[in-house]
């Protein structure tokens, strides 16, 4: 059976926005690594379409942005929209029976299997399937975007704490 995790990078005012900050060297190739040893990951339809520009290689990139198109592109992946006709390389739309297939997928795979996208992660969360929470903190206040939880926050219980990179600190929570 797999553990569901969710993962994103934060503000220190608990938002996450690709665009407003970006991971350090240390921080991208601690992602590298995650996103390798993760067993697929299930995207919502707007992290989905977030992700998509690592399916065509760019002439501006270094090798570790190389080297994570590649990891993100080999990775398994579900899609979860009522809006999208297709998704795609490695990937599996999810348009119906939500849930169910959800827990299909929590019982048939073995290993991590990661939650993307902050809506997505609130309906999982909702149905009680996320086992660990893993919230990287950056020196940064926004003041206003997409929050880490989309609704209620869980009972939570802090489990681990590290420093990645330069300024990031990620904090891992289980549910109590």
């Amino acid at each position: 059976m797999a553990r569901f995790t969710f993962s994103m990078n934060v503000s220190l005012d608990g938002y996450v926005d690709h665009d407003r900050f970006a991971p350090d060297a240390a921080l991208f190739r601690h992602w590298i690594e995650a996103v390798r040893a993760v067993s697929g990951s299930i995207y919502g339809r707007r992290m989905y379409e977030v992700m998509r520009y690592w399916d065509e290689d760019h002439p501006e990139w270094d090798a570790d942005l190389r080297e994570f198109a590649s990891v993100w592109r080999a990775q398994r992946k579900w899609v979860v929209s009522r809006t999208l006709d297709e998704v795609g390389p490695n990937a599996t739309l999810i348009g119906d029976d939500v849930e169910g297939q959800i827990r299909a997928i929590r019982d048939t795979t073995e290993g991590e299997v990661a939650i993307c996208g902050t809506k997505l992660a609130q309906s999982v969360t909702d149905m009680g399937l996320i086992d660990e929470y893993r919230m990287y903190y950056h020196p940064v206040v926004l003041g206003s975007g997409v929050p880490f939880f989309a609704g209620p926050r869980p009972p939570l219980r802090l489990t681990d704490h590290a420093r990645i990179g330069g300024e990031a600190i990620r904090l891992t929570f289980v549910p109590v």
